[in-house]
């Protein structure tokens, strides 16, 4: 996709109530099915690829049907070789296709950080702007659901570190489309980590009662053909003078149910994209609510949050009242028998707000 046909892509974007005017219900897993027909539909040049994501339609089921309606040349499986997978896809994006290859858990993409970090992110610099990667690396990702140390990890800390790559993670299943499709389009390597807790539904945080489903949820109402939502713009989850509390994924949800369980007027900044950060977006809220506190579920140390510390800090420093504050989870493997002492839960969020709202 040339410059100018990013430009016109931008302007096709809708409004969100011209978007919901035809909409349906679907879970987040439905809602990335979906991006993912629209974008197949639309761009002969896009292809699905991954490991059981052609036939069986994918582990969580995120890919069904699409082999049978666009054929085992656009959505095929691929060996179990997270370095192949993302290999073939930085050639396909030179070739001028725009791959989706999908790892199938988070934890698996390590073997992959070679041609993530040293091709495709690269590939645009090193070309001068001859080749492109326009891949999106689609991959379930974080905990809450005993999957243990190999299948429950965050690692997007990595990525957001890596020049070249975009980041990308949605918290809703209205947004998860919008974004993937954005991501599908974007010309640059894009990271698409989908919270695997909340596939099905928001989760507040109390791993002991009913899970709940996406049903009924405003932001499960999802159109049933293209829009996207650009990247690097965040969304006010929750508005609030306060306190402001920046977090993405399963967190947003957690966050929120532990804010209105205590009755604090905290605004909830869902950041969608971390790289590109919608940097403005934090500072707006932090100079207005003079408070700030992180949260999110990967390892403290080096973690995204401390990026977003550092940011705060720099740009918000003469408005704050309070010391910032984290909530994360340890700097340890994700623990099996203890996930849920891992887990930044209700508990540990409320000691936080309160060690805040003190100051």
């Amino acid at each position: 996709m040339s410059e100018t046909n990013e430009t016109d892509a931008v302007s096709t974007i809708i409004t969100q109530d011209e978007a919901r005017a035809d909409t349906q219900q679907m879970n987040m897993i439905q809602a990335i099915n979906s991006a993912l027909d629209v974008m197949m539909d639309r761009d002969p040049d896009v292809v699905v690829m991954g490991e059981d994501v052609g036939y069986f339609g994918g582990v969580f089921r995120a890919t069904a049907g699409l082999q049978q309606k666009y054929g085992k040349n656009r959505v095929f499986d691929t060996p179990i070789t997270e370095c192949g997978i993302i290999g073939v896809a930085v050639g396909m994006g030179a070739y001028g296709l725009r791959p989706v290859p999908e790892i199938q858990f988070a934890d698996y993409i390590y073997p992959a950080l070679d041609q993530l970090v040293s091709e495709a992110a690269r590939l645009r610099y090193r070309s001068a702007g001859e080749f492109i990667s326009p891949m999106t690396v689609r991959s379930p990702f974080g905990g809450g659901i005993f999957g243990g140390q190999t299948h429950s990890q965050s690692p997007e800390g990595i990525f957001t570190h890596v020049s070249g790559v975009k980041t990308v993670i949605p918290s809703t299943p209205y947004d998860a489309k919008g974004l993937l499709i954005a991501a599908i389009e974007d010309n640059d390597p894009t990271i698409f980590f989908e919270p695997k807790r909340i596939y099905n539904g928001p989760f507040d945080g109390h791993y002991d009662t009913p899970a709940k489903s996406w049903a009924g949820h405003p932001d499960a109402q999802v159109p049933t053909g293209y829009y996207r939502i650009p990247l690097g713009k965040a969304r006010t989850a929750r508005a609030g003078g306060a306190l402001t509390i920046l977090c993405y994924g399963t967190m947003v949800h957690v966050v929120e149910n532990t804010v209105a369980a205590m009755g604090v007027d905290a605004e909830i900044v869902d950041l969608r994209t971390l790289v590109p950060l919608d940097i403005e977006a934090i500072e707006e809220s932090v100079r207005k609510t003079g408070r700030c506190l992180i949260v999110h579920e990967a390892t403290r140390t080096s973690g995204f949050g401390a990026e977003l510390l550092a940011q705060v800090q720099e740009r918000c420093f003469y408005y704050l009242e309070a010391p910032i504050e984290r909530v994360t989870g340890f700097d340890t493997p994700y623990p099996h028998s203890l996930e849920w002492a891992y887990f930044p839960g209700p508990v540990r969020i409320r000691e936080a707000i309160t060690k805040i709202m003190k100051d």
